[in-house]
């Protein structure tokens, strides 16, 4: 039997518009729109993905009814919800801190790496980290 090759292709990210949410991650965190194509009905297929990154995009999905409005910001009641690895930690923090990311905390050194905790224009709550 072949090897199974599988990988996490998209992370539905439920926004609140599209056009605010490209502006933050194409300005803010230097992500690369992907594409952004018009389904008709106001719906769109808009991926953004860090710079260099391994074919996992963010696949913005602008709120489409009051339960998923409700969901904006806290898609993970209230835990980090994505993990932006880096190869240069202090770099990225600086750049973002300097361009009005709002931070969580200090940096700090975990067993595992140096990691910050951020948030998107929304609130939803990332972690920013180097391994070790």
């Amino acid at each position: 039997m072949p090897e199974r090759v599988q990988q996490i292709s998209n992370i539905a990210l439920v926004v609140d518009n599209y056009d605010d949410a490209i502006e933050f991650y194409t300005q803010r965190l230097q992500f690369t729109l992907i594409e952004d194509t018009d389904l008709g009905q106001g719906k769109r297929w808009v991926q953004v993905a860090p710079p260099n990154g391994n074919g996992t995009n963010l696949l913005l999905a602008q709120a489409s009814d009051d339960q998923q409005r409700h969901a904006v910001g806290n898609q993970t009641g209230g835990r980090v919800f994505l993990f932006l690895q880096t190869d240069d930690f202090w770099r990225d923090y600086e750049q973002m801190k300097a361009i009005g990311v709002h931070f969580n905390e200090q940096p700090r050194e975990e067993e595992y790496g140096t990691v910050v905790v951020f948030e998107d224009l929304y609130g939803n709550k990332w972690d920013l980290l180097q391994r070790r």
